[in-house]
């Protein structure tokens, strides 16, 4: 930082020397989440008598810079550090106290009154990922959800030739395709909802070890009460400091329901691939928007740009929940020790999905144009439609004049025609596409 003035004190440094390792700094969502913290623990320590009033409100000013994301230059600690975070809860203490300008303020003894890195950073990582999940995830999530409800009404009559093993199969409306996603997406939305509840306890008053050595006993309640009012976000006090102290149980079930999210993503972008591909000699149901040169060899060629990226961001979010599963194991005892790692991984995994969510709602499923001839032209000859017959005609029957369709080439109803008794009027309701997809033969 040449022409910035350094804030940071001698652990911050300790730590830029011991942990030249990625160049990955701690997350700007956890940094702000600290200064939120600080903020509230200085307004906290002030209300209870423990400290000035003059020194509470210079390091509440400055925490506030912090939780509005200003100096964030001031934070190059590596994510891979100290297991327990303790160098960035020192580096948010040393920056605060210098941002006072007030001497007389100690990072160790002001800022960081009745705290200790071991619930300071837990907080962080709940306070943090609880304001991505509401605020971004799933606002986004709910965008997709709406916008393929809103093709799937859309396209609710629309006859296609559905699919199993990649293989023809009975008749589906794209509609009902549709239907599909979104409700994978909407379930999502819940699981999440559900699981962040967990998030929204805080570890914050357990201090060392989850006994609250050297803090007020009533510190935590006023915190999180700060913290809420602040956020909007009903936030509570741990029910075990032991176990918040030493696990990251909750963040890993938050891992695990975003991981089941990035499969949901995959499997839609992979139906958005396949119904794209093509235009001559691929599937050709639909046409992505088309976004940008495909190839930089063959002219004209444009690909599903959309669906890659979301792939390759569903991929790294599964990646993540390993780290984050492995990572979370390492309660030894009191403590987890690999909480930078597990912060750094959640709050990817967030925004990843929030953005990706957003791109593939607003790039694809609310652009693609169907091909509504060529759809059309495929259920006309798909001779699975046989199936319909099965109860009139029987099952071996329903095999032979599906092979015969096949190799002949004619559509279903008229081989169907030649090989039963059935009328042409019977056979026409009988194989009628659309009454299939509901239910009706």
């Amino acid at each position: 930082m040449p022409n910035t003035k350094i804030l940071y004190g001698p652990q911050t440094r300790l730590a830029i020397h011991n942990f030249p390792i990625s160049g990955i700094t701690m997350p700007a969502k956890l940094i702000s989440a600290l200064g939120l913290i600080k903020s509230s623990a200085a307004a906290a320590n002030k209300e209870l008598g423990l400290l000035k009033p003059s020194y509470a409100r210079a390091i509440i000013t400055a925490s506030r810079q912090i939780y509005h994301g200003k100096h964030l230059e001031q934070f190059p600690v590596d994510v891979f550090q100290t297991g327990s975070g303790t160098s960035t809860n020192m580096n948010a203490n040393e920056v605060i106290a210098a941002l006072t300008k007030n001497p007389k303020i100690h990072p160790n003894d002001h800022v960081n009154m009745g705290q200790s890195s071991n619930d300071v950073i837990p907080t962080a990582i709940h306070l943090s990922s609880a304001l991505a999940v509401y605020d971004e995830l799933i606002p986004a999530l709910q965008q997709l959800e709406q916008t393929i409800s809103r093709r799937s009404r859309e396209f609710s009559k629309l006859v296609k030739t559905g699919r199993t093993h990649l293989m023809d199969a009975m008749p589906i409306t794209l509609g009902q395709e549709l239907s599909g996603w979104a409700a994978q997406i909407k379930h999502s939305i819940k699981a999440i909802t559900q699981v962040s509840n967990q998030i929204q306890r805080l570890a914050i008053g357990g201090t060392a070890v989850g006994t609250g050595i050297n803090t007020h006993p009533k510190i935590a309640k006023l915190i999180t009460k700060k913290i809420s009012a602040a956020t909007g976000i009903a936030f509570k006090t741990s029910d075990n400091y032991f176990a918040s102290i030493s696990s990251m149980d909750a963040i890993t079930n938050l891992s695990g329901t975003l991981k089941t999210v990035a499969t949901s993503m995959i499997k839609i972008s992979n139906d958005l691939r396949w119904m794209n591909s093509g235009p001559l000699n691929g599937l050709a149901e639909i046409n992505l928007a088309e976004l940008q040169p495909g190839s930089s060899i063959m002219p004209g060629k444009i690909n599903p740009v959309i669906p890659e990226a979301v792939s390759m961001v569903a991929a790294q979010v599964i990646g993540n929940d390993a780290t984050i599963t492995i990572a979370a194991q390492s309660g030894n005892f009191q403590l987890n020790v690999m909480l930078p790692v597990i912060a750094h991984n959640i709050l990817q995994s967030i925004e990843l999905l929030s953005n990706s969510a957003k791109v593939l709602a607003e790039k694809s499923i609310a652009t693609f144009t169907v091909n509504i001839q060529q759809i059309t032209a495929k259920v006309a000859k798909n001779p699975i439609l046989v199936t319909a017959l099965n109860s009139i005609i029987g099952y071996e029957l329903g095999s032979r004049i599906a092979k015969t369709a096949y190799k002949t080439g004619k559509p279903v109803l008229e081989v169907a025609l030649e090989m039963t008794t059935l009328s042409k009027t019977e056979l026409t309701k009988l194989l009628d596409p659309y009454k299939t997809t509901k239910n009706t033969v």
